[in-house]
């Protein structure tokens, strides 16, 4: 299972939308949202819909529930296991990267 968390939480778009859930306030994620990654087979960054790879990837895992008509994402029944991980990196921001906690 940490394996699994560590994996969720190694891209920012996904641990920022985790952070924004854990005051239990539910996100709606404007449509057309995008990510900009880097692909592995060059530095040509592609824009990939968040749509199509983050929320699905937190709410196959159980982390979010994901409502796609409405775009509104709420806490999942895995979010517990989770949350411990977010408020450690939470709690320790001077110690990372400043894209890895919210400020």
């Amino acid at each position: 299972m940490l394996d699994t968390q560590l994996s969720i939480l190694s891209n920012h778009h996904r641990r920022r939308v985790l952070f924004a859930l854990i005051d239990n306030a539910p996100q709606t994620i404007p449509t057309g949202s995008t990510a900009t990654v880097e692909t592995d087979g060059g530095d040509q960054p592609q824009t990939i819909a968040m749509q199509h790879i983050h929320l699905p990837k937190l709410a196959d895992h159980g982390f979010i529930d994901w409502d796609r008509e409405s775009q509104r994402v709420t806490k999942g029944p895995q979010f517990d296991e989770i949350e411990p991980l977010l408020t450690v990196l939470s709690e320790n921001q001077d110690m990372f990267p400043t894209d890895g906690v919210p400020d």
